[in-house]
């Protein structure tokens, strides 16, 4: 941290200060040029408003990954918008006081959503977010994971029965519950959207036709040879404790089952009421509809394009509505580990992690399959999405969704290595329909 003074030689020394210490943390060249220049408008703000005598405090904090620039000051409390009476001049010829001040506050505005100001206790704050960690969610994923583990044990072990299965049952439970709810509602509607803003834009339906079934043959096959690797490696390391089979047993039998043929579920596919398959989630249904709607928005002439733009923003509203509720992901793991641990014990934890070993083995190999692929031509995964594509799977095939919650302790990990599979995945199928088009260009590919 660095104190200097709330005049002209003061912010020299700290705009020096930041500069070298910036570049020190290897960040590239414009975006520690942004930064200074918001630095440097922040501290002619700050200065102006700083009480006689008092000094500039300027500190660069490193706190998993992100990197903020904190500065602050005693003095009263102002509005960040607001013009200062107090600046560095721009030396920019012709141009005038209140010019040069319209500047400063266009440069502040472009920073807004990297900059926080707050008024404490006749302190003004100024906080600079420099650079956002791209992996802040999975440390604070993981640090709810170890902190649930022990917080877990300790209560099982350190407290009597009815304290801590009256906090499960009105703290721990709810709130895994309404996390499973909001991903359980935000499934189809992401879906849907997301099929019909892709589909819609394809001009050439011929040829929409003619890639998207050599895509989905290519996916196909690759699904074939991921069910026999998941097969595989599942008998080779036999995961999972024989103690679990009762409760699920039990869990099964309390669970009205009907008996669905193939041709049922065929037929199924075509509903008949546009509205209640979002209404009970069938997610086949769901993209049925969806692919008619994509394909007729392509077909109906001036109307296409206020409709492809109305599905595209509720394509980017939902998927916005999707990372906001992923956010909650280490509350959620949080509850739900404790949950588990109170409910079931050291076997069912210790059964979690053998899993999830063996799902990093079936992966590895199927990256290895894949590699094979791509290098056989001569020439998004998205970590934390899977809880929604889970769900999905679960409905159709008659799980409850609730089981999602006995994964999420682990999945933080496992999608590390689920979005390496599947973005090499959508690489090596991309890469050999290209090739069969005759759109690879081995010579860009190969440099």
């Amino acid at each position: 941290m660095l104190t200097v003074t709330a005049d002209t030689t003061g912010i020299g020394q700290g705009m020096d200060y930041l500069q070298e210490t910036l570049k020190s943390l290897r960040l590239k060249p414009k975006a520690v040029n942004r930064i200074l220049l918001a630095a440097e408008e922040s501290l002619v703000k700050l200065s102006s408003h700083t009480d006689a005598g008092a000094l500039l405090q300027i500190a660069v904090i490193r706190r998993l990954g992100t990197i903020s620039i904190r500065l602050s000051s005693s003095g009263e409390s102002f509005d960040l918008a607001e013009n200062s009476s107090f600046g560095i001049p721009l030396e920019i010829e012709d141009v005038d006081y209140d010019t040069e001040m319209a500047i400063r506050n266009l440069v502040l505005r472009s920073f807004q959503d990297n900059l926080k100001y707050k008024h404490k206790n006749h302190r003004n704050t100024i906080v600079i977010t420099a650079k956002k960690s791209e992996k802040k969610a999975l440390w604070m994923t993981l640090g709810a994971l170890v902190l649930a583990i022990a917080l877990g044990f300790l209560l099982k072990f350190a407290f009597p029965e009815f304290l801590t299965q009256g906090m499960d049952t009105y703290c721990f439970t709810p709130v895994k519950t309404m996390f499973l709810n909001a991903l359980k509602m935000v499934v189809g509607p992401v879906v849907f959207f997301s099929i019909v803003s892709c589909i819609s834009n394809f001009s050439n339906l011929a040829e929409f036709g003619k890639i998207g079934a050599k895509v989905m043959g290519m996916y196909l096959f690759t699904t074939f040879i991921a069910i026999g690797v998941g097969l595989g490696i599942f008998f080779l390391f036999q995961p999972g404790s024989p103690s679990m089979l009762d409760s699920a047993q039990a869990a099964a039998a309390s669970v009205e089952t009907t008996s669905v043929s193939m041709l049922d579920t065929v037929i199924n596919i075509v509903p008949d009421n546009f509205v209640l398959p979002f209404l009970n989630a069938d997610m086949l249904q769901i993209i049925f509809i969806a692919l008619l709607c994509g394909i007729a928005v392509g077909m109906i002439g001036d109307y296409s394009k206020p409709l492809k733009d109305f599905f595209e923003a509720c394509n980017t509203l939902f998927l916005k509505i999707t990372t906001l509720i992923i956010k909650f992901v280490p509350l959620a793991v949080f509850c739900s580990v404790i949950s588990l641990i109170l409910q079931t014990g050291t076997d069912t934890l210790l059964s979690l992690l053998g899993l999830m070993g063996t799902v990093i083995a079936g992966m590895a190999c199927m990256i290895a399959v894949y590699c094979l692929l791509i290098l056989s031509i001569g020439a998004p995964g998205v970590p934390g999405s899977a809880f929604i594509c889970l769900s999905v799977l679960l409905v159709q095939i008659g799980v409850p969704v609730e089981a999602v919650g006995l994964l999420m302790g682990i999945d933080p990990i496992l999608s590390m290595f689920r979005a390496t599979s599947n973005t090499t995945g959508d690489a090596a199928v991309s890469l050999a329909v290209a090739k069969t088009e005759g759109l690879l260009d081995l010579n860009v590919y190969n440099r």
